[in-house]
Protein backbone atom coordinates (compact mmCIF):
# COMPACT_ATOMS: atom_id res chain seq x y z
CA UNK A 1 0.00 0.00 0.00
CA UNK A 2 2.69 2.57 0.57
CA UNK A 3 4.40 1.88 -2.43
CA UNK A 4 1.08 2.67 -4.38
CA UNK A 5 0.79 5.51 -2.42
CA UNK A 6 4.48 6.67 -3.26
CA UNK A 7 3.55 5.54 -7.01
CA UNK A 8 0.61 7.78 -7.29
CA UNK A 9 2.07 10.56 -5.44
CA UNK A 10 5.03 10.45 -7.75
CA UNK A 11 2.70 10.43 -10.64
CA UNK A 12 1.05 13.57 -9.02
CA UNK A 13 3.83 15.66 -9.24
CA UNK A 14 4.96 14.71 -12.51
CA UNK A 15 1.49 16.04 -14.17
CA UNK A 16 1.85 19.10 -12.19
CA UNK A 17 5.38 19.69 -13.38
CA UNK A 18 4.36 18.53 -17.11
CA UNK A 19 1.18 21.37 -16.37
CA UNK A 20 3.30 24.19 -15.94
CA UNK A 21 4.14 26.87 -18.33
CA UNK A 22 5.66 29.69 -19.47
CA UNK A 23 4.06 32.95 -18.99
CA UNK A 24 1.79 31.29 -16.78
CA UNK A 25 2.49 32.91 -13.62
CA UNK A 26 3.13 29.20 -11.95
CA UNK A 27 5.01 29.17 -8.28
CA UNK A 28 7.23 25.93 -8.74
CA UNK A 29 10.91 27.33 -9.28
CA UNK A 30 10.27 30.39 -7.48
CA UNK A 31 14.20 31.02 -8.46
CA UNK A 32 13.38 30.68 -12.33
CA UNK A 33 10.42 32.48 -12.63
CA UNK A 34 10.69 36.69 -13.96
CA UNK A 35 8.14 38.62 -12.80
CA UNK A 36 7.41 41.43 -15.18
CA UNK A 37 5.30 44.19 -15.05
CA UNK A 38 4.47 46.60 -18.49
CA UNK A 39 2.83 50.11 -17.36
CA UNK A 40 2.49 53.21 -19.22
CA UNK A 41 0.27 55.23 -21.47
CA UNK A 42 -0.72 53.84 -25.08
CA UNK A 43 -1.57 57.00 -27.16
CA UNK A 44 -1.50 55.57 -30.43
CA UNK A 45 -4.87 54.45 -32.57
CA UNK A 46 -3.95 50.69 -32.49
CA UNK A 47 -3.61 47.94 -30.35
CA UNK A 48 0.01 46.72 -28.58
CA UNK A 49 0.92 43.43 -28.25
CA UNK A 50 3.21 42.18 -25.66
CA UNK A 51 5.02 39.49 -26.27
CA UNK A 52 8.11 37.71 -24.23
CA UNK A 53 9.83 34.49 -25.80
CA UNK A 54 6.99 32.63 -26.87
CA UNK A 55 4.60 33.77 -25.02
CA UNK A 56 1.87 36.82 -25.57
CA UNK A 57 0.54 38.67 -22.45
CA UNK A 58 -3.16 37.92 -22.26
CA UNK A 59 -4.51 40.97 -23.76
CA UNK A 60 -3.54 43.73 -26.02
CA UNK A 61 -2.90 47.62 -24.46
CA UNK A 62 -5.62 49.01 -25.62
CA UNK A 63 -5.71 52.39 -27.71
CA UNK A 64 -5.56 55.40 -25.84
CA UNK A 65 -5.32 53.80 -22.86
CA UNK A 66 -3.16 53.95 -19.57
CA UNK A 67 -2.14 49.82 -18.92
CA UNK A 68 -0.56 47.79 -15.98
CA UNK A 69 -0.03 44.47 -16.99
CA UNK A 70 1.71 41.71 -14.82
CA UNK A 71 2.86 38.34 -15.82
CA UNK A 72 5.56 36.07 -15.23
CA UNK A 73 7.96 34.36 -17.10
CA UNK A 74 9.63 30.55 -16.18
CA UNK A 75 13.07 30.35 -17.60
CA UNK A 76 14.47 26.93 -19.08
CA UNK A 77 17.42 25.17 -17.52
CA UNK A 78 20.35 26.66 -18.56
CA UNK A 79 18.67 29.85 -20.05
CA UNK A 80 19.52 33.36 -18.47
CA UNK A 81 18.01 36.13 -21.01
CA UNK A 82 14.84 36.25 -22.34
CA UNK A 83 13.62 39.28 -25.49
CA UNK A 84 10.50 41.18 -24.50
CA UNK A 85 8.91 42.73 -27.68
CA UNK A 86 5.68 45.34 -27.94
CA UNK A 87 4.74 45.61 -31.38
CA UNK A 88 1.61 46.83 -33.44
CA UNK A 89 -1.25 44.75 -33.60
CA UNK A 90 -2.37 45.36 -37.08
CA UNK A 91 1.13 46.59 -38.45
CA UNK A 92 3.86 45.15 -37.19
CA UNK A 93 5.50 47.75 -36.23
CA UNK A 94 7.74 47.34 -33.28
CA UNK A 95 7.54 49.57 -30.43
CA UNK A 96 10.09 48.40 -27.77
CA UNK A 97 12.39 45.92 -27.37
CA UNK A 98 14.30 44.86 -24.31
CA UNK A 99 16.77 41.66 -23.54
CA UNK A 100 15.47 40.94 -19.60
CA UNK A 101 17.91 39.15 -17.68
CA UNK A 102 17.38 36.06 -15.07
CA UNK A 103 19.84 37.84 -12.75
CA UNK A 104 18.42 41.17 -12.98
CA UNK A 105 15.49 40.38 -11.35
CA UNK A 106 11.93 41.48 -11.83
CA UNK A 107 11.24 43.29 -14.76
CA UNK A 108 9.27 46.68 -15.00
CA UNK A 109 8.50 48.09 -18.49
CA UNK A 110 7.24 51.71 -18.15
CA UNK A 111 6.70 54.10 -21.18
CA UNK A 112 4.40 55.96 -23.35
CA UNK A 113 3.91 55.34 -27.01
CA UNK A 114 2.41 58.34 -28.71
CA UNK A 115 2.37 60.42 -32.40
CA UNK A 116 4.35 56.94 -33.37
CA UNK A 117 7.66 57.53 -30.76
CA UNK A 118 8.14 55.95 -27.56
CA UNK A 119 9.82 57.57 -24.75
CA UNK A 120 9.90 56.87 -21.39
CA UNK A 121 7.20 57.67 -18.86
CA UNK A 122 8.29 59.10 -15.71
CA UNK A 123 6.81 57.90 -12.43
CA UNK A 124 4.57 60.45 -10.46
CA UNK A 125 5.55 61.35 -6.74
CA UNK A 126 4.17 60.04 -3.93
CA UNK A 127 1.15 62.18 -2.68
CA UNK A 128 2.94 64.32 -0.07
CA UNK A 129 0.43 66.21 3.17
CA UNK A 130 -0.52 69.51 1.91
CA UNK A 131 1.51 69.33 -1.19
CA UNK A 132 0.70 69.43 -5.03
CA UNK A 133 3.39 67.82 -7.46
CA UNK A 134 2.73 68.08 -10.73
CA UNK A 135 4.49 66.60 -14.50
CA UNK A 136 3.71 68.10 -17.51
CA UNK A 137 4.68 67.61 -21.39
CA UNK A 138 3.66 70.15 -23.48
CA UNK A 139 2.79 69.49 -26.83
CA UNK A 140 2.29 72.66 -29.00
CA UNK A 141 0.24 71.07 -32.29
CA UNK A 142 -0.95 74.13 -33.70
CA UNK A 143 1.60 76.48 -33.08
CA UNK A 144 4.20 74.22 -34.05
CA UNK A 145 6.37 75.85 -31.62
CA UNK A 146 10.04 74.47 -30.97
CA UNK A 147 11.72 76.70 -28.57
CA UNK A 148 12.15 75.62 -24.67
CA UNK A 149 9.45 77.03 -22.49
CA UNK A 150 8.97 77.88 -18.81
CA UNK A 151 5.67 76.11 -16.97
CA UNK A 152 4.53 78.54 -14.23
CA UNK A 153 2.66 77.97 -11.70
CA UNK A 154 0.96 80.32 -9.59
CA UNK A 155 -2.01 82.15 -8.45
CA UNK A 156 -4.07 84.64 -10.15
CA UNK A 157 -5.49 87.94 -7.81
CA UNK A 158 -8.55 88.98 -9.50
CA UNK A 159 -9.88 92.34 -8.20
CA UNK A 160 -5.87 93.76 -8.96
CA UNK A 161 -5.08 91.29 -12.19
CA UNK A 162 -2.07 90.24 -10.23
CA UNK A 163 -0.42 86.50 -11.26
CA UNK A 164 1.99 85.62 -8.40
CA UNK A 165 4.52 82.56 -9.25
CA UNK A 166 4.81 79.93 -7.26
CA UNK A 167 7.34 77.49 -8.77
CA UNK A 168 8.99 76.99 -12.38
CA UNK A 169 9.55 74.18 -14.59
CA UNK A 170 12.53 76.07 -16.68
CA UNK A 171 13.81 75.35 -20.36
CA UNK A 172 11.62 72.30 -20.64
CA UNK A 173 11.71 71.05 -24.40
CA UNK A 174 8.60 70.37 -26.74
CA UNK A 175 6.91 66.91 -26.62
CA UNK A 176 8.80 66.21 -23.28
CA UNK A 177 8.17 65.70 -19.89
CA UNK A 178 9.25 68.40 -16.97
CA UNK A 179 10.97 67.54 -13.88
CA UNK A 180 8.03 67.61 -11.54
CA UNK A 181 6.82 70.43 -9.77
CA UNK A 182 5.96 70.93 -6.09
CA UNK A 183 4.34 73.94 -4.54
CA UNK A 184 1.78 73.75 -1.37
CA UNK A 185 -1.59 73.32 -1.63
CA UNK A 186 -3.51 76.58 -1.11
CA UNK A 187 -7.17 78.40 -0.76
CA UNK A 188 -9.05 79.85 -3.58
CA UNK A 189 -11.37 81.57 -1.43
CA UNK A 190 -12.07 85.17 -1.53
CA UNK A 191 -9.20 86.56 0.41
CA UNK A 192 -7.33 90.16 1.18
CA UNK A 193 -4.55 91.16 -1.02
CA UNK A 194 -3.19 94.38 0.36
CA UNK A 195 -6.47 95.88 1.60
CA UNK A 196 -8.44 94.38 -1.32
CA UNK A 197 -10.82 91.41 -0.98
CA UNK A 198 -10.66 89.28 -3.86
CA UNK A 199 -11.50 86.02 -5.48
CA UNK A 200 -8.04 83.59 -6.52
CA UNK A 201 -7.75 81.52 -9.11
CA UNK A 202 -5.14 78.61 -10.02
CA UNK A 203 -3.16 79.16 -13.37
CA UNK A 204 -0.63 77.28 -14.98
CA UNK A 205 1.27 79.61 -17.67
CA UNK A 206 3.26 78.75 -20.45
CA UNK A 207 6.41 80.92 -20.35
CA UNK A 208 9.50 81.76 -23.18
CA UNK A 209 12.14 79.85 -21.89
CA UNK A 210 14.09 82.24 -19.13
CA UNK A 211 10.91 84.89 -19.64
CA UNK A 212 7.55 85.90 -18.25
CA UNK A 213 6.84 86.43 -21.52
CA UNK A 214 3.82 84.22 -23.17
CA UNK A 215 5.25 81.58 -25.21
CA UNK A 216 3.15 83.06 -28.40
CA UNK A 217 4.34 86.63 -28.54
CA UNK A 218 4.62 87.33 -31.60
CA UNK A 219 2.01 85.22 -33.10
CA UNK A 220 -1.47 85.58 -34.32
CA UNK A 221 -2.89 84.03 -31.02
CA UNK A 222 -3.46 86.52 -27.92
CA UNK A 223 -3.53 85.17 -23.83
CA UNK A 224 -6.53 85.56 -21.29
CA UNK A 225 -5.22 85.73 -18.13
CA UNK A 226 -7.75 83.09 -16.49
CA UNK A 227 -8.56 80.81 -19.34
CA UNK A 228 -5.34 80.74 -21.00
CA UNK A 229 -3.85 77.91 -18.13
CA UNK A 230 -2.58 74.59 -18.57
CA UNK A 231 -4.92 71.70 -16.89
CA UNK A 232 -4.16 71.57 -13.41
CA UNK A 233 -5.60 69.69 -10.34
CA UNK A 234 -8.12 71.52 -7.48
CA UNK A 235 -5.49 73.75 -5.65
CA UNK A 236 -6.42 72.93 -2.11
CA UNK A 237 -6.28 69.16 -1.76
CA UNK A 238 -3.19 67.17 -1.53
CA UNK A 239 -2.63 65.38 -5.35
CA UNK A 240 0.16 63.81 -7.20
CA UNK A 241 -0.94 64.70 -11.28
CA UNK A 242 0.81 63.99 -14.42
CA UNK A 243 -0.44 65.54 -17.59
CA UNK A 244 0.26 65.59 -21.53
CA UNK A 245 -1.26 68.59 -23.01
CA UNK A 246 -1.94 70.34 -26.51
CA UNK A 247 -2.78 73.74 -27.54
CA UNK A 248 -6.58 74.15 -28.59
CA UNK A 249 -7.30 77.99 -29.18
CA UNK A 250 -10.93 79.52 -29.19
CA UNK A 251 -10.62 81.41 -31.65
CA UNK A 252 -7.51 83.64 -31.13
CA UNK A 253 -7.28 83.03 -27.88
CA UNK A 254 -4.94 80.44 -26.87
CA UNK A 255 -6.12 77.70 -24.62
CA UNK A 256 -5.17 74.12 -23.62
CA UNK A 257 -7.01 70.46 -23.26
CA UNK A 258 -5.63 67.67 -21.67
CA UNK A 259 -4.28 64.54 -23.73
CA UNK A 260 -4.19 62.59 -20.83
CA UNK A 261 -4.57 63.36 -16.92
CA UNK A 262 -2.85 60.60 -14.63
Amino acid sequence: MKRNKCYLAGMALLLLISACKKGGGDFLYKSELLPITVTGFNGSNEDLVVKVGGFDFRAPLQPNNSFNQRNTYTFDAGEHEVKLVINEKNTGKIVLEKNLKKTEGAAQINFLYLDGRTSPMPEKPAIMAEKISLIYMFQPTVTNYTEPVDIVVGKYFITPQVFEEVARAKNVKPYEFCAPITLPTFSVARQDYNGVMTSVSFVVRVYKAGTNIPYIDGTAYSWNALSSTAPKPSASVASSKLYIFTESPAGNVMRFAARLEQ
